[in-house]
């Protein structure tokens, strides 16, 4: 039996179907017919089905839709009726190329993971009340690995699609001069594009410090990427906290962990195989600390017993791991949000400071624990 649910006709609305079955395929003892199944969708409601169905001009339809004068308010209620009864959606591209507006901001991520998550969910908090709406877009290039990414995305959304962009850790941006884009923790830092950031040298700092407090001495860094500005500055926070405490820097200790799960998990084999392994390890974000965790107890190793981790970023699965995650907090939300609210002022015309950074702030869970002897 085929079925198809509310659910699915409220989102896509009527639709035919046509089962074909072979039948030739009886002749064979232990077959099976064949199934062929076509599912015919709704071609798109155009104005003119509208136009056509409240029983006025196309003209009169447009003006409805764009709020424009001179429509009797019955004949706009009718219209207005027809158009919800239909389903009839303006096309954005249409719409930008008549007004040269559309109304829609654009957040361009590299890939959906943890941290660019968390500042979407920032950006829709706040887009509401702006009169603007959001449209979130992934380049879908395997994690911003591609240099340009980002201007190839522009070049496909800006002018018709979007009025302004917030692109989170951009490579490289060239953008027209009519079109305001705002930068998440860009690779190479702040430039002359408004840019968004936290304080990724002090968090460093601070997140060695703890360990240190702690008593331990033999302590690992899994740096982030090499291109990534906030990458080298939390190596940088690790290096002078450990200097300011005349520890040492072990430089074998010291590995490149991507920030991803799989690049990560690598490197902190390697250090926990180490004869003299550390102690106790700072990642440079949530997820490389956690896969670190998963290592570790992979090899026998418990936390916070044998090994302490602390991780950076905050993202939600620090907290639901096992031992949850001790971390350094940067408001990733909060960055989402204050992106967006400098976006619309900058469309607006509203002068401002173009460089803002969030502090960073340590979060003590359960995955550091004192030095052993």
């Amino acid at each position: 039996m085929l079925g198809i649910d509310g659910e699915f006709c409220s989102r896509f609305g009527p639709v035919s179907i046509v089962i074909d079955i072979g039948f030739e395929t009886l002749r064979k003892p232990a077959a099976w017919p064949s199934i062929v199944i076509r599912v015919a969708f709704p071609q798109r409601v155009k104005m003119s089905d509208v136009a056509r169905t409240a029983g006025v001009s196309v003209a009169t339809v447009s003006k409805v839709v764009n709020g424009r004068y001179g429509v009797a308010q019955a004949t706009v209620e009718r219209v207005q009726q027809v158009i919800h009864q239909l389903g009839y959606e303006a096309s954005l591209g249409a719409q930008g190329l008549r007004s040269h507006r559309t109304n829609v901001l654009g957040i361009l991520v590299a890939e959906f993971e943890p941290f660019s998550t968390e500042l979407l969910k920032g950006a829709s908090k706040e887009v509401a009340g702006t009169g603007y709406q959001l449209l979130a877009y992934s380049s879908g290039d395997g994690g911003g690995t591609s240099i340009g990414w980002e201007r190839r995305s522009l070049a496909r959304l800006s002018g018709t699609l979007i009025d302004g962009a917030v692109i989170v850790t951009p490579t490289v941006v060239e953008t027209k001069q009519d079109f305001h884009v705002v930068a998440v923790d860009p690779h190479t830092g702040p430039s002359g594009l408004p840019t968004i950031d936290s304080d990724n040298f002090a968090g460093a700092v601070l997140a060695t410090n703890y360990l240190l407090s702690l008593g331990h001495r033999r302590i690992g860094h899994l740096s982030g990427r090499p291109d990534l500005e906030s990458a080298r500055l939390r190596e940088a926070g690790f290096r002078r906290a450990m200097a300011d405490a005349g520890v040492p820097v072990d430089e074998s200790l010291v590995r490149i962990g991507g920030f991803r799960v799989e690049s990560a998990a690598g490197a902190a084999a390697e250090l926990l195989a180490l004869p003299d392994r550390p102690t106790a390890v700072f990642a440079g974000n949530d997820l490389s600390a956690i896969s670190t965790m998963d290592v570790a107890r992979s090899m026998g190793l418990a936390i916070p017993d044998d090994l302490s981790v602390i991780g950076f970023d905050n993202v939600p699965e620090s907290a639901s791991v096992s031992p949850p995650l001790t971390t350094i907090m940067q408001p990733l939300q909060q960055m989402g949000a204050e992106a967006l609210r400098l976006l619309v002022d900058l469309i607006a015309g509203v002068e401002r400071d173009t460089h803002i950074r969030l502090p960073t702030e340590l979060v003590v869970r359960s995955s550091c624990g004192p030095a052993r002897d």
